[in-house]
């Protein structure tokens, strides 16, 4: 048995007990999801009647337009929240104390701030009519504020050896920064960038408060507007929408696995040649210089055979 970093490898009794709660815990949740399912369908949450609203072509269409208004400000905050992550992190590494103090204080400050309050407050003060740039103007900040954060991690943990051997090259810092230290932050955090873009995507639904088309303003919409045997279909359009956004998720996770994978089968650095094989009865150039070399020493000629001062030749 192999001990973990966090606790001690678990005996046969242990074993015996983690099993029994394992499979008492897998019960419990197995119940809990039989008893949600019953009183959904005794209320008729869950009557085909409530899922056939999704074959007519507005809802279809309505949906679409909400995916792509949810697509169209993560792009946004996205790029935003990944340019003004490196400013901020620049900022924070850099050696001059006000800019230094001035990009703590905006992480800070942001980073505390409710991201709903951030966005709502940036709809009424400055983009009332643009309830988009709103959104992502939120997002960029607040994302940006923690993608700083990990660059500035990510930077510290290069070793230090690298940014000496580049100024001793006579590098200048922008220099060390751009070619050396934040691409191999970039490539180290990238796991990390990923999922704080994955967060940001989950965060577009907040556009609901500023009255953005996304996808959850959409299926309030939809649900609130939509009667279906009495009652309207807040849990078959819940269940749509949050497929949907799994689906989002899944696909950005799986972007950053393949990214993480190429990254690691990318090959750096100078191939080596492979050796030549020369034919019978030939000398390559690289033995014919050891040749040359050879024979000079014996002082008599040239070839292996010089060495010993004969002048012939070898074949």
């Amino acid at each position: 048995m192999s001990a973990s970093v966090l606790y001690d490898a678990p005996g046969p009794k242990a074993l015996v007990r983690n099993r029994i709660y394992a499979v008492v815990g897998s019960l419990l949740i197995a119940a809990l999801i039989v008893i949600s399912v019953v009183r959904l369908a005794d209320k008729g949450h869950l009557a085909p009647e409530m899922w056939d609203i999704f074959n007519y072509a507005g809802i279809r269409q309505n949906i679409a337009d909400a995916l792509v208004a949810t697509l169209k400000a993560f792009g946004l905050a996205a790029v935003g929240s990944l340019v003004l992550g490196v400013v901020l992190a620049v900022g924070r590494l850099s050696e001059h104390k006000p800019v230094r103090w001035a990009a703590t204080t905006f992480i800070e400050l942001f980073r505390s701030l409710p991201l709903l309050i951030t966005i709502y407050a940036i709809w009424v003060g400055f983009l009332t009519d643009y309830s988009m740039w709103a959104l992502a103007a939120g997002l960029s900040i607040y994302n940006g504020c923690v993608q700083a954060e990990v660059l500035r991690a990510g930077v510290n943990a290069v070793p230090r050896g690298q940014s000496e051997a580049a100024y001793a090259l006579g590098m200048r810092k922008t220099q060390v920064m751009v070619t050396v230290l934040m691409p191999q932050a970039v490539r180290s955090m990238l796991p990390t960038i990923i999922s704080q873009l994955v967060v940001t995507l989950k965060d577009t639904s907040l556009g609901f408060i500023i009255l953005y088309p996304e996808l959850l303003q959409t299926a309030r919409l939809i649900a609130s507007n939509t009667q279906v045997n009495g009652q309207y279909p807040y849990v078959s359009t819940i269940a749509v929408i949050g497929t949907i956004y799994i689906l989002l998720c899944l696909l950005l996770s799986s972007l950053a696995t393949w990214i993480e994978k190429r990254g690691r089968r990318a090959k750096t650095g100078i191939a080596v040649a492979p050796a030549v094989q020369a034919a019978p009865g030939t000398v390559d150039a690289v033995t014919a210089g050891a040749g040359q070399d050879t024979g000079g020493a014996g002082g008599a000629g040239t070839g292996t055979d010089g060495a010993g001062g004969t002048g012939a030749t070898k074949d």
